[in-house]
């Protein structure tokens, strides 16, 4: 197999080690506060939105020290260590008790951290300049599949189901753990690529476990030491830099829709009684139609970005409008206490009558646009951080996660129609931003073009 073959093979391994995990984490996040509100012990007391904004705390905390880990031990046992930690988060609702919820969302918070500061050094040691585009949108797509196959389990497992019994929450929560082992598994399967020409991005690898300064004689334990410190200390330079200070508020952004598309949304649907006594089902066929926007928009703009001359800049409007227009319909369609209604549901309405199927578009887009914010945030961060993707990755995630936890934590509180109005403010100056760091990609290309000539 050509060097180019085993890098495009080893980026379709990665996807699908996360759409199996993703597939089981992605679809318990959906429904977890309707499974909650479902208990019947009575010594539960959690909240799923108090679990994701622990989760994403502790995320966004742990990507100080996610690239030092990543460092040591390499990003296949770092991906794969990570997703055990998923998979006990999973597993605790089989038999859930209020102590191991909210431990289990610390574990998952810091290996969340150490998967996708790995899953980003993957992807950027993998892939050239010119692959960068593709093969972040072929990630994306097969990453968003999780959404489909997951959901459409919830749909058919609990058509028809007015409460969430015992059983009925057993039977899906032993099913998505033994589906989230499957994706940990997979990531043995990756292999390191073989280097071209250019030196620079063949000792970028952090897939190779000697020290790229075999003349220097420390002991191993102090080399590990210090390169643990360097990552460190690159991920705390990444952060400060005018690229990645622009980027930001769109990276804040994507942290924030995370939240509502993941969490809120599906809750906001379950809880309108006006759409039938089957709404609890309808949470499953939204999170499909979610993912069917996912895919869509990944598969598309990763095919695309080799052949766009004008940028990333076109995409990410495209994701604004399209958000833009999902919030109001959503505003229209799903009641403003819909996201804090008892497991009775709510029997107010919006402005217009209550439509099933207004709700489903809505999942589309929120997908959709999604995925034409985070394509283009992998793309671009892939591009600009090429010689320090474990670090500036984590900085990605550290910015994402604590803007969604931030989220998770007034989706306690806020109605409905504040949650979309933040969403609208944050949504336009993430996008603005975003403009003015791809102008700035874009010089420096054209400058180092120029250089090499």
């Amino acid at each position: 197999m050509s060097p180019e073959g085993k890098r495009l093979l080893n980026i379709i391994i990665l996807g699908f080690g996360f759409m199996f995990m993703f597939t089981a984490f992605q679809t318990c996040g959906n429904i977890e506060q309707t499974v909650i509100k479902s208990f019947n012990s009575t010594e539960f007391h959690g909240s799923g939105y108090t679990s994701m904004a622990i989760i994403y705390g502790v995320f966004s905390a742990s990507n100080l020290i996610a690239p030092s880990v990543v460092t040591v031990i390499g990003p296949q046992l770092s991906m794969f260590i990570s997703g055990l930690f998923y998979s006990g988060y999973i597993a605790m609702f089989i038999y859930p008790y209020t102590w191991s919820f909210y431990t289990a969302s610390v574990l998952v918070g810091i290996g969340a951290a150490v998967l996708w500061t790995a899953q980003g050094n993957v992807l950027a040691i993998n892939s050239s300049d010119h692959t960068i585009g593709r093969n972040s949108g072929i990630f994306w797509a097969l990453l968003q599949f999780s959404l489909f196959f997951g959901n459409l389990y919830i749909y058919c497992a609990w058509h028809g189901h007015v409460h969430i019994t015992d059983k009925d929450r057993q039977t899906v929560f032993i099913s998505l753990t033994v589906i989230s082992l499957v994706g940990c598994f997979l990531f043995f399967l990756i292999r390191k690529p073989d280097p071209e020409s250019s030196s620079s991005e063949a000792s970028e690898s952090l897939l190779q476990a000697e020290s790229t300064d075999s003349s220097t004689a420390v002991s191993p334990r102090a080399g590990l030491c210090s390169q643990a410190l360097d990552a460190f200390v690159q991920a705390c330079k990444i952060f400060v830099t005018k690229e990645m200070l622009l980027l930001s508020i769109s990276i804040g952004y994507t942290g924030l829709e995370l939240t509502f598309y993941s969490g809120v949304y599906g809750t906001c649907i379950g809880a309108m009684t006006r759409f039938g006594q089957d709404a609890k089902s309808l949470i499953g066929i939204s999170g499909i139609f979610i993912g069917l926007g996912e895919i869509l928009g990944g598969g598309v703009f990763g095919m695309l970005n080799k052949s766009n001359r004008f940028g990333r800049n076109p995409v990410v409007l495209l994701g604004l409008i399209t958000h833009y227009v999902a919030f109001y319909l959503i505003f229209l369609n799903i009641a403003s206490d819909a996201p804090l209604a008892p497991e009775a549901g709510t029997d107010l309405q919006a402005y217009i009558s209550p439509s099933v199927g207004v709700a489903f578009l809505c999942s589309f887009l929120l997908g959709l646009g999604d995925s034409c914010f985070n394509t283009q945030l992998l793309s671009i961060i892939g591009f600009m951080f090429r010689n320090n993707s474990a670090p500036a990755f984590a900085v990605f995630k550290f910015i994402q996660s604590i803007m969604a936890a931030l989220a998770f934590f007034y989706s306690n509180y806020l109605l409905l129609h504040w949650q979309l109005l933040i969403l609208v403010l944050v949504g336009f100056l993430g996008s603005m931003s975003f403009f003015v760091a791809e102008w700035v990609a874009e010089s420096n290309r054209r400058e180092s073009d120029y250089d090499s000539i």
